[in-house]
């Protein structure tokens, strides 16, 4: 039987998700938004760690960057997955709005598969 495969959420992934639940908690007034929130980052992270290559490739000037891939939280269109494929399964390394400027926290875009 084949090992399974985990999201590894690196420290700023997992502060990334807290701060959009509390975020989305308070603004709404309801703290289940915010639960709902986490339950479908959850999900999305456990759906990329089996199907990895789902996201779309994205291209940073930074070398470190190479590989990453983004996926949308289902529900929560505008919070995307910034992940990288590895052995065991995927490497969260931000979850972020897409009103952020991701250029400027990631590096200048090159290109990307859109």
């Amino acid at each position: 039987m084949a090992a399974r495969r985990l999201a590894r959420k690196r420290p700023q992934a997992v502060q990334d998700l807290v701060d959009i639940a509390a975020y989305l908690a308070e603004e709404s007034g309801n703290d289940e938004l915010g639960w709902r929130f986490l339950d479908a980052a959850e999900e999305a992270l456990r759906h990329l760690a089996e199907m990895p290559g789902l996201g779309v490739t994205r291209q940073y000037n930074d070398p470190d960057l190479a590989g990453v891939r983004m996926w949308r939280v289902a529900g929560f269109p505008n919070h995307l997955i910034f992940y990288r494929e590895v052995e065991s399964g995927v490497d969260v390394i931000r979850v972020l709005h897409a009103s952020r400027d991701i250029d400027a926290i990631f590096g200048a875009k090159n290109s990307s598969d859109d």
